[in-house]
């Protein structure tokens, strides 16, 4: 009877441990599967996150491009409009000289010398001599005095040569006094009617080295459409 009491009391003490383990393993086994999605959502955060802020820092990027692009565009549409204004300008400017060459030009038969003048050249020069030099600082005197005028300025050259070369000569030297004339005294380009005759208006017989001295020349002329402007620059007609 004592062994059975005994017995009891053993396994009275022994059910509760038993008891208490197999609900602790129950227990991390019912809870195990729940630890691991809460690590999986944690992760998945995690990633979202991480891309998310990604996505932001693209978008942010983007925005930046899209106004350093804005800025260009704008930089490049004021240049434009800058340049079509200056184009506009010179368009007009262009026209006003053109309308003013085409007066002259109709009215060319109206146009008289005030002052003509002649510059020599060296042979197979077309630099200014002092003499050549001065002559055109008195003409470019008269300029100022002047009203409605256009310059006449006709190269020419002797027969020495080639007449193709020559004409290229009468050219360059015609060209000498039209620099000289706009460097020196503001004379307009679209106020010069300039033309390269070459040999094929002499003054003097080309046979003689005295005559072709003569011929190795460019006439400058002063005209003017004005009646009595010859008067008021104070050159006798």
């Amino acid at each position: 009877m004592k062994r059975v009491q005994l017995f009891a009391a053993a396994m009275a003490l022994s059910v509760p441990f038993t008891v208490g383990c197999a609900s602790k393993k129950y227990v991390r086994q019912q809870t195990a599967p729940i630890v691991d999605k809460v690590n999986e959502l944690d992760q998945l955060t995690a990633k979202n996150s991480k891309d998310i802020q990604d996505v932001d820092s693209r978008a942010q990027q983007g925005i930046k491009q899209v106004e350093s692009s804005a800025a260009d565009a704008n930089q490049k549409a004021t240049a434009a409009g800058q340049q079509a204004g200056q184009a506009q300008q010179l368009a007009s400017n262009v026209s006003d000289r053109t309308n003013t060459l085409t007066q002259t030009v109709m009215n060319l038969d109206n146009f008289k010398p005030v002052v003509e003048t002649a510059v020599h050249f060296g042979f197979d020069k077309w630099n200014l001599t002092k003499e050549a030099k001065a002559a055109l600082d008195q003409l470019g005197g008269e300029i100022k005095n002047a009203n409605h005028w256009i310059v006449v300025v006709d190269g020419n050259a002797d027969a020495t040569g080639p007449s193709a070369y020559n004409a290229v000569l009468s050219q360059r030297r015609a060209n000498a006094v039209i620099q000289y004339l706009v460097a020196n005294y503001q004379v307009p380009s679209y106020k010069i009617h300039v033309l390269g005759l070459g040999e094929d208006k002499p003054v003097e017989d080309n046979k003689t080295s005295e005559g072709r001295a003569k011929n190795r020349r460019v006439d400058i002329r002063l005209m003017t459409n004005m009646e009595g402007s010859a008067t008021q620059a104070g050159v006798p007609q």
